[in-house]
């Protein structure tokens, strides 16, 4: 997984970027790339992230000489993600289309979450994918893309209290998902799972 490289470095890249430095819109991109995937994939689905990301990139490339750094490059690229997830979606609900099952999601999870184990990893995925949307785009942002919540609210276009309040429901969601017995739905060891829902 490549490094994370902090706020403000990311943010002066963005700006270089946007002046027109190409190396520095190497790093940008380098530096960016796995959270907006992530992000992704847990707002559109697997099938769909990578073409969401590089669309995501297209429009930011196009927007960033008029980034003047009022929020952090990493929020106003998750915004322009979150943007892009919805339009996708509308374009969706106007045309259904077949889908591809392309690569297994126990794989996929395996490389994401490595230390909680497949059988955890595949029940923490299909837990955060049931919640309703909104819950699930806050707990996204704040516990799976660490970002703060003043930076989830940028994203989201919300009060900070709302996403506080987001978060908490997506949290007694999936504890309440997990049981009495500590089992989840599908039945797999849930003690990785219950540590992600509580942190």
């Amino acid at each position: 997984m490549p490094e994370r490289h902090d706020d403000a470095t990311v943010t002066a890249w963005a700006l270089a970027a946007g002046a027109g430095d190409t190396a520095a819109l190497a790093e940008f991109v380098r530096a960016t790339q796995v959270d907006v995937h992530r992000f992704l994939v847990h707002l559109a689905g697997r099938d769909d992230a990578e073409d969401l990301a590089q669309e995501t990139f297209l429009r930011a490339l196009r927007a960033l000489p008029s980034f003047a750094g009022r929020s952090t490059a990493r929020t106003w690229l998750l915004s322009v993600a979150r943007r892009v997830a919805v339009d996708a979606v509308r374009t969706a609900v106007r045309r259904p289309r077949v889908r591809d099952l392309g690569e297994d999601t126990q794989d996929v999870l395996e490389r994401a979450v490595p230390r909680t184990g497949a059988q955890e990893a595949v029940l923490l995925r299909t837990l955060i994918d049931a919640l309703p949307d909104e819950r699930r785009e806050a707990f996204v942002l704040t516990q799976v893309l660490d970002l703060g919540y003043v930076e989830a609210a940028q994203v989201c276009g919300c009060p900070v209290g709302t996403i506080r309040s987001r978060v908490a429901r997506a949290r007694e969601d999936l504890l309440r998902a997990l049981g009495e017995d500590g089992t989840g739905t599908a039945g797999a060891p849930a003690s990785g799972v219950r540590r992600a829902a509580r942190t």
